[in-house]
């Protein structure tokens, strides 16, 4: 079974699914297909490719059965961007005489794939659907099998990205050593996302979101006075505002504060 998926990070509702899938006899190996580049996702906060396997193949030995769940690099050494149609024909051209693939994907991934290459091409294989809280899981039900019973993924990659870059326990949702390897490359760090943020300024100095969301990670990590800046000039673009205005005020009183404290003991 193939699982597709940029897996970053890969977390513990993935391997749940490949678990599961093991587990109900829906194949004999899960394979978890790690995309170098996605035609249908932008590139923002994407970690480098080596990165992201290694840790799917941490997340794999950490699994239940280390044995039949591994990652793979198949798509690392096909052309860019990768297309899932054309993965599964070097597949079947280089080891169908071996074995036979089915496919694994959410239930949101099903609702957009009559905008993926060849489509229906894929939909020859046997393609098991996962529950995605949210997501239309009516599109093409007569032609793949739904997992209804499956484990419901209750976090996203994008939820343990961010609360990396809180600086908030992930405990629940990363194996410990993907959580370790995350913590050794600094990945997603609040220094890496304010750097990458600061480069979309750069390329688009007149974005209003662009500053607020810098100016919360450096609230976050008491940068208060470069806070203070990205919010001041989010204003200027967007005098209304509310959510810079707000922090903007919250960050005088911090700083008010700490002068009171500071000259009058």
């Amino acid at each position: 079974m193939l699982y597709f998926g940029s897996f970053n990070p890969v977390h513990k509702g993935h391997i749940a699914l490949a678990e599961y899938a093991l587990e109900r006899d829906l194949c004999d190996e899960v394979v978890l297909v790690v995309s170098p580049q996605s035609p249908y996702k932008q590139q923002e906060e994407l970690a480098p490719e080596l990165d992201r396997f290694e840790m799917a193949e941490l997340a794999c030995k950490a699994s239940r059965h280390p044995e039949r769940i591994k990652p793979s690099v198949v798509e690392f050494l096909l052309p860019k961007p990768s297309y899932t149609i054309d993965t599964l024909r070097y597949l079947a051209e280089n080891f169908g005489a071996e074995m036979r693939f089915s496919i694994l994907m959410g239930a949101d991934q099903l609702a957009a794939l009559d905008g993926w290459k060849e489509y229906e091409r894929v939909l020859e294989y046997p393609v098991f659907v996962y529950p995605r809280r949210g997501a239309d899981t009516m599109r093409f039900r007569d032609r793949v099998t739904m997992l209804e019973e499956a484990p419901l993924q209750e976090f996203s990659a994008t939820d343990v990205r961010d609360r990396i870059g809180r600086g908030e326990d992930t405990t629940a949702m990363l194996a410990p050593d993907v959580a370790k390897y995350i913590r050794r490359k600094g990945l997603w760090s609040p220094a890496m996302r304010i750097a990458a943020l600061s480069a979309r300024i750069d390329a688009a100095p007149d974005d209003t979101e662009l500053y607020v969301e810098r100016g919360k990670l450096r609230y976050r990590t008491g940068a208060w006075g470069e806070a203070l800046n990205d919010f001041n000039r989010a204003l200027r673009i967007d005098p209304e505002h509310t959510e810079a205005r707000e922090f903007a005020r919250m960050i005088r009183e911090i700083l008010e504060f700490r002068y009171k404290d500071i000259y009058n003991p």
